[in-house]
């Protein structure tokens, strides 16, 4: 076939030592997309050059990274659900990963949580029993928030693990509350990520106008412990940040990827890795809101 040939000659140019032959190969083969990636896989596996691995892996990799570019493009363009967002995020480091196996584990403690809650309830007894589940039943823990450890971050690694920070334990949690419709939702909290139970339900008419008004408690989502609206006023005073309005408001999906992926890049602020804190915020750039947290 004239594309099995096509694809026969650019296998045979990767190690071509003219810069110029090797920028246009590549821009080629990268434009393939991930079909391609066999082949290169192949190649590797059978050069025993060194340079020609490199530049297989570098190859490999860019592809990758076009894939998820256009990902990301069309996640935020049509206002995609969190756990995708999640997903893609995860997908950086992990290119293979199996998403149906997230689903899976999401919808166990989904059902576990169903069982145990019920309308009659009040938002803070609700609220205990969905902790119980999560925290207690399922035994999720909370990591601090630090840059040492970028799987400290990611979904599926919280899932396996059951240990994820307040970014991978919070989104899980956010994820499972609107299974569940629970009105708790991400708030603008400098420096935190904080999610907040709101009284009133939020629709797409008055979910800038709330205020904050109406949120009956905070969650930190590491560990599930409650903070009232007094402990988040003192904590915002001693910041000195006084727009309560936007503090107080709920963040949506995009603002929540937008704010993991900024802070994923963190954790490869050496020149070992530089170039994947410049792909991680390349990533948050295309997702980037109007006022980000």
């Amino acid at each position: 076939m004239e594309a099995d040939k096509e694809i026969h000659a650019l296998m045979r140019l990767i190690d071509d030592p003219d810069e110029d032959v090797y920028s246009t190969v590549s821009e080629k083969i990268v434009s393939l997309g991930r079909k391609i990636i066999p082949n290169l896989e192949h190649l590797w596996e059978n050069t025993g050059n060194t340079f020609t691995q490199e530049r297989i892996e570098f190859l490999i990799h860019s592809v990758h990274m076009r894939e998820l570019e256009e990902e990301f493009i069309h996640w935020r363009d049509n206002n995609g659900t969190l756990l995708d967002g999640a997903l893609l995020v995860a997908r950086y480091h992990y290119p293979d990963l199996e998403t149906r196996t997230v689903h899976q584990e999401i919808g166990k403690i989904s059902k576990n949580i169903w069982l145990e809650l019920n309308s009659y309830l009040t938002p803070i007894e609700r609220i205990n029993v969905f902790n119980g589940i999560f925290y207690n039943y399922y035994k999720m823990s909370g990591l601090e928030l630090t840059y040492q450890n970028p799987d400290a971050f990611l979904i599926n690694k919280a899932l396996e693990s059951k240990k994820g920070n307040a970014y991978a334990n919070g989104i899980l949690y956010l994820i499972l509350c609107e299974q569940h419709d629970l009105p708790v939702h991400p708030v603008h909290i400098p420096r935190q990520f904080i999610l907040a139970w709101f009284n009133s339900v939020i629709t797409t008419e008055n979910e800038r106008t709330a205020g904050g008004a109406d949120i009956a408690f905070f969650i930190e989502p590491a560990t599930g412990q409650l903070y009232s609206m007094p402990d988040v006023e003192n904590y915002l005073r001693k910041l000195q940040a006084t727009n309560k309005y936007f503090h107080f408001n709920p963040a949506n999906n995009r603002e929540v990827i937008y704010n993991l992926l900024m802070e994923l890049s963190k954790c490869y602020d050496d020149d070992k890795n530089r170039y994947k804190h410049d792909e991680l915020i390349a990533f948050a750039k295309l997702l980037e809101p109007e006022s980000p947290f």
